[in-house]
């Protein structure tokens, strides 16, 4: 899978020159925390909510609120964006994209094609997009945990158990407890009544539970 497949598109961008008031009305508009800065057609920076927040008067402010509102209306965010970004191209693999995301500490890598902004991938895209598809989260059905079954001998016999049943895996993921040696199973098969292949991997010798979707 590659950035282009999960990005978020039809990016809104704003210029240099936008206040802070305009900026925070935008992003209110559309509901997200980052705005990209283009000048041009050239990416030059990034505002987020973090950084209008920050520089926003508190409460405390002895300001009036003509004072405030003259204050975010004459600042621009080229003053306060954040103009070190991470950078990535369509066309790079998602785990490439995560790496460096992760390597940088950033929440946010900026999607450019020929210079361009082509869009924006997130957190929450990598979430909704691929974590929850993975762990099959928000579909109907069963999960079944399977204990050191992740590999080998163990990974063939229950998958034949749950094919044998006749049910459909929906999806399937190995995950490695640091209190164990070996890595546990877990599956997650389309029947909301996966109690004959519980009872029969048991029976079988498997220390097997059900997950919470």
């Amino acid at each position: 899978m590659y950035v282009k497949d999960i990005m978020t598109t039809n990016v809104v961008t704003v210029p240099s020159s936008t206040s802070i008031a305009d900026a925070k009305r935008i992003m209110q508009a559309h509901r997200f925390r980052r705005l990209p800065v283009v000048d041009k057609g050239k990416l030059v920076g990034m505002v987020t909510e973090h950084r209008l927040e920050s520089v926003s008067p508190s409460k405390a402010t002895s300001l009036t609120v003509w004072e405030i509102g003259y204050l975010l209306e004459k600042t621009t965010v080229k003053e306060i964006m954040e103009k070190h970004l991470i950078t990535v191209k369509p066309d790079m693999t998602v785990e490439e994209a995560i790496s460096l995301s992760q390597e940088n500490k950033v929440g946010a890598l900026i999607v450019l094609e020929d210079g361009r902004v082509v869009g924006i991938l997130t957190t929450n895209d990598v979430f909704y997009k691929i974590v929850n598809k993975v762990l099959g989260i928000g579909s109907p059905g069963s999960r079944i945990e399977v204990s050191q079954a992740g590999e080998g001998k163990a990974l063939e016999e229950v998958i034949s158990c749950i094919n044998k049943h006749g049910f459909r895996i929906i999806t399937l993921h190995v995950i490695t407890p640091p209190e164990k040696g070996k890595n546990d199973l877990v599956i997650h098969v389309d029947s909301e009544d996966a109690s004959k292949v519980v009872d029969e991997l048991k029976g079988k010798g498997y220390e097997v539970t059900l997950r919470k979707r």
